[in-house]
């Protein structure tokens, strides 16, 4: 094996080898499509181990996919390769007693649940059953396990459904049928099968009788498409489980109310743990003793980014409490600590993704670990281990203590591949926005920045609109692919963006093209002026989603402040909008009520109405199956700027969503989107 390639592999496990000397180049698309990827970590219970995935990307683009096994307890440990076998095995967990792990694979062609022990030997495939395993969960005792699978509600069996989905598979006509919203969801259409939740026993290794504990039940759980099993738990005795769902009706596309659930394992009456609150509930998490169970909530219904309280139930006393209540961030994780007292948290917070520790009975919150974007995996004895990733950190675990002191860096899977690799230095900025008040942003520095030199701009805008572009590494919009092709790059965080109050969020709400846009146009003044070597008189600007959107108002409300726009999945007419995106609660919240009801709010900030303005050239990119902003929006702006002589391409990606996921696809859409912007800035003839 030469050695480059042995210090690959050595690398992709975690294991740190000499530092080679080679020459560093700037970043491109094809090395991010190139990088290897950490995944499905778990802790041991008693703290000694841990389990992570890792999937390894080679040259010639072929994946590979295995579990490594690490000892927390020996810092000089090196990591231990558990399986070879070919495809992913995802959602790792350790049976109670910590002498082996569950995961999910499709070795037989079917994703099931097997079991590996840590001592020896080969996996055991524990499920048998006919349809897939999306996710899943273990009792505390490790006797039961709660799967999420996807079945028709009208079906008493598994089987059932299988005969179900393979007679649809087998139908000669095309069409769909529906009766009540909603028919798509983000990018597939509804088949009439719903993810439910079937509870099984483990016996000698084996799935027991399985029970449809949300049989019959019109409602998906857990609700997608983005949500996991977080957002399922067992209670500690093992005698129910506790999961997140909307109840059944037929205002799933209007509503937000999310409620808790707690149903018996062998099936029988659910119950509504969350009945009052009418907004969403989230994320159920048990104490270790069972005496408090902590979860996630919203007040404001209808409002997908309100803010997240948490709250605590005394399963004693059925007291529920908020805690904390004047902590004004969202968290989007919480687990409980081995005292049962303490909650680790994490939250944007102001451009990053924080580790918090908050006392349950008195409210305190010590900021643990603020730099970057991290995630908790587990504690292992008085340490707590993390993800953590940033603008030049693809991600990695690391440990720390309690107080998020001395960290430990335990993985290093992308080594050998970001030693060749050349960063632009970045920097967070801040300035005076609108109504006077604090925003914040970054701007990165091109990757082979030279003093004195004045750099174009690449001013990204983050979509959301209630989200942000922290310090954070990213596989789709990634900031140092502009730094690496030789630009500036400036992000604000304007109003509306996360991780800055709730009322900074709350801000943009019934004002789309207001505060926002004077955010940027301040911001880019600013950031200009306080750094010469960016060139805002030679800018692009860039978004997707609600950044699209902001590109296409740009182009009625700021038409001379760029040399070019790139509109990706942006919103052009307001109006046909609303009456084709599939989560109609999301316009109904942002504009104050259906088209019909807010009709004067919508047009206001509709850039169709503005389109007299356009003069911008403008790359209009969108996907096919993208249902949350269907692709007739993309081919209007492109059909007017075409009509009217304005400088203007469209890029149409038939088998992409809202996001650009196939990595062939992305180095395409990087490629058109450099080349676009070098042409108007003047760079492609330097």
């Amino acid at each position: 094996m030469k050695i480059n390639t042995l210090c690959m592999a050595l690398l992709a496990t975690g294991i740190a080898v000499p530092a080679l000397a080679v020459e560093q180049q700037p970043f491109t698309v094809q090395d991010l499509v190139k990088l290897n990827k950490l995944h499905s970590a778990a802790v041991s219970n008693d703290g000694s181990k841990l389990v992570y995935g890792v999937k390894t990307v080679a040259e010639d683009g072929k994946t590979d996919s295995d579990l490594y096994l690490l000892d927390l307890t020996d810092k000089d440990a090196k990591p231990l390769q558990l399986t070879t076998a070919k495809g992913t095995e995802h959602d790792v967990s350790f049976s109670p007693d910590d002498r082996s792990i569950y995961f999910v694979a499709a070795r037989d062609g079917s994703s099931q649940l097997y079991r590996l022990s840590l001592t020896g030997g080969e996996a055991q495939q524990v499920s048998h059953l006919p349809l897939d395993i999306d996710g899943y969960k273990l009792s505390a005792d490790g006797k039961q396990v709660v799967m999420s699978i996807r079945v028709f509600p009208e079906c008493d069996t598994l089987e059932c459904s299988k005969e179900k989905f393979d007679a649809e598979k087998a139908r000669k006509s095309t069409g769909r049928e529906y009766s009540q919203l909603m028919v798509r969801h983000w990018d597939t259409w509804f088949d009439h099968a719903r993810n439910h939740l079937i509870v099984a026993p483990i016996e000698h290794g084996q799935l027991g009788k399985t029970v449809d504990v949300t049989k019959g039940l019109d409602t998906e759980t857990p609700p997608k498409p983005f949500s996991g099993m977080e957002e399922v738990t067992f209670t500690p005795d093992g005698k129910y489980v506790v999961y997140s769902a909307k109840a059944p009706a037929k205002d799933q596309a209007w509503t937000t109310n999310y409620d808790l659930w707690q149903v018996p394992v062998n099936g029988g009456d659910t119950v509504n743990l969350t009945a009052e609150n009418k907004a969403w509930d989230a994320q159920p998490v048990y104490s270790a003793d069972g005496r408090y169970l902590a979860y996630l909530a919203m007040k404001k219904p209808g409002f997908e980014a309100d803010r997240y309280r948490i709250m605590l139930r005394d399963t004693v006393t059925g007291q529920t409490k908020e805690v904390a209540p004047l902590w004004d961030r969202s968290p989007s994780s919480l687990s409980f600590g081995k005292d049962n007292n303490t909650l680790y948290v994490t939250a944007q917070d102001v451009g990053q993704v924080s580790v918090f520790a908050i006392n349950t009975q008195f409210g305190d919150i010590r900021t643990l670990y603020n730099d970057g974007s991290n995630s908790l995996v587990g504690l292992a004895g008085d340490r707590l281990i993390v993800r953590h990733a940033s603008l030049v950190e693809p991600g990695d675990l690391w440990s720390m203590n309690a107080d998020g002191q001395d960290l430990q860096r335990l993985t290093d899977v992308n080594r050998a591949k970001l030693n060749k690799i050349k960063f632009g230095d970045f920097q967070q900025f801040s300035f005076k926005g609108w109504n006077n008040e604090e925003v914040f942003g970054y701007w990165l520095k091109p990757a082979n920045f030279e003093e004195g030199k004045k750099y174009p701009v690449a001013f990204l805008v983050h979509g959301g609109p209630q989200g942000s572009f922290g310090n954070s590494f990213s596989s789709r919009w990634n900031p140092e692919l502009w730094a690496g092709a030789g630009y500036a790059v400036v992000m604000v965080d304007f109003h509306g963006s996360t991780g800055y109050g709730q009322a900074f969020t709350d801000s943009i709400s019934l004002d789309w093209g207001g505060k926002p846009l004077e955010d940027l146009q301040k911001g880019l003044a600013a950031v200009a002026k306080q750094q010469p070597w960016i060139d805002a008189s030679n800018a692009c600007a860039l978004g997707g989603s609600y950044g699209g959107y902001m590109m296409n108002w740009i182009q009625g409300n700021w038409n001379d402040g760029f040399k070019c726009l790139v509109d990706h999945a942006g919103l052009f007419d307001m109006r046909s909008m609303y009456h084709v995106t599939e989560e109609l609660w999301f316009p109904e919240h942002e504009f104050g009520g259906t088209y019909e009801q807010a009709k004067d709010l919508y047009e206001k900030f509709n850039p169709a109405n503005y389109v007299q303005n356009w003069k911008t050239p403008m790359l209009v990119i969108h996907g096919e199956q993208d249902f949350r902003v269907p692709y007739d929006q993309g081919l209007a702006a492109f059909s007017y700027m075409q009509r009217n002589n304005i400088p203007s391409e469209l890029l149409v990606f038939p088998d992409e969503n809202h996001w650009i996921l196939n990595p062939d696809n992305l180095q395409q859409w990087y490629g058109k989107v450099l080349s676009w912007m070098d042409r108007w800035t003047g760079k492609a003839a330097q």
